[in-house]
């Protein structure tokens, strides 16, 4: 009764493709947003009630969505961060979602695949700000109170379509003070890089070998610690970002079975599929998520090595990875769980959506005995 077990509360069938969910900041609510058969994007705002979903709000969009993120704003304005397929970006206030507080028509050039934010929950972490990344191969950094013009814009030499790699992942950390901050981006083709967004600079890259489909800092608003990488052909690979060695880069572990199917014996199974998403806990930064192909979830505990660092014999310091320990596996679907959130408010309660038109609310419990 000591192990962790996580426990779908609700299920929710809907009528469209889901593509994002976010529970909303210091409510008992979270958002849906996707795609229409028709092509048009919806936003929909659900409550938890005592074990069922009430359907507090919707809003039908020209185009369909595909990310969003609350991170820019501030806790009690419920301003939401939204990208369509058309390239558009757009913020919402929740109250009142008809119309955007902030829109940019042409963001990129066709969808934007992923985005994040931050800035507007936590204190001194610097200014508000949205990163985009789309299937133009740029990467994009926007501030809602300047229109227009992104404050930096991360792309190819070449932007002729043949050079362009569609840009699947985006994530932004080390914002320690309220200087510092670095946006970490991940490709079709499986690079990697590292920019420092205070000198505008490209601090590492790297390649992992498979496509890249989800990025995030174990948190955004201290000194850059863990990076966890999910990737196509399951596996994840988690950096110790705590020093960088000049050749070498950063330390990782790397967890080739992520993506194999659980099978009711407990066995893995079958081949290795995309693992869509990972995600830190809220409350336990070395606790974190994985969600794949197979409709598994998998909930993962990181492990320090003895010393982070090793001082080579010419006087360098290099990072020391440390170990990963699997605490809990299950299947909630056929398809794959490709959207997940924890609640910031309450330990263990999360959101995810899958590509079988389902939004569960799910409980993990026993988080607090690691």
């Amino acid at each position: 009764m000591d192990s962790v077990q996580m426990i779908s509360h609700i299920e929710k069938s809907l009528n469209y493709s889901v593509y994002d969910v976010k529970w909303i900041p210091c409510t008992a609510k979270f958002v849906v947003i996707g795609s229409k058969p028709k092509g048009t994007g919806t936003i929909q705002i659900y409550q938890l009630n005592r074990g069922t979903l009430d359907l507090v709000k919707e809003v039908e969009k020209e185009k369909s969505l595909k990310c969003c993120s609350f991170g820019a704003s501030k806790l009690r304005t419920e301003h939401l961060a939204v990208g369509d397929f058309a390239g558009r970006l757009a913020v919402y206030d929740l109250e009142r979602p008809d119309a955007p507080v902030y829109e940019v028509a042409e963001a990129h050039e066709g969808i934007i695949n992923a985005l994040d934010a931050i800035g507007g929950s936590t204190v001194n972490c610097g200014a508000p700000e949205i990163v985009t990344g789309g299937r133009d191969g740029s990467v994009k950094v926007w501030d809602p109170r300047q229109p227009l013009d992104p404050v930096a814009n991360i792309c190819p030499a070449s932007m002729e379509p043949r050079d362009r790699r569609d840009c699947w992942a985006v994530g932004l950390g080390d914002s320690y003070n309220p200087t510092e901050r670095v946006v970490c981006s991940g490709y079709d083709n499986g690079d990697l890089k590292l920019v420092d967004l205070r000198n505008l600079k490209l601090r590492w890259e790297t390649n992992v070998g498979n496509g890249i489909c989800s990025v995030e800092f174990d948190r955004k608003d201290i000194r850059m610690n863990k990076l966890a990488v999910s990737t196509l052909e399951g596996c994840l690979h988690v950096y110790d970002m705590r020093t960088q060695h000049a050749e070498k880069g950063f330390a990782r572990v790397l967890e080739r079975s992520v993506g194999k199917a659980l099978g009711a014996n407990g066995v893995m199974y079958g081949t290795k599929s995309t693992v869509w998403t990972v995600k830190h806990l809220p409350q336990n930064r070395d606790i974190f998520m994985t969600g794949g192909g197979s409709g598994s979830v998998r909930l993962w505990l990181y492990h320090y090595p003895e010393t982070r660092i090793n001082t080579l014999s010419e006087g360098v310091d290099e990072g020391v990875a440390g170990t990963i320990e699997m605490l809990h596996a299950t299947s909630l679907s056929t398809q794959p769980v490709h959207t997940f959130d924890w609640s910031p408010d309450r330990q263990g309660l999360a959101v995810c959506g899958s590509f079988d038109q389902t939004v569960r609310v799910l409980i993990t419990t026993n988080l607090n005995l690691h």
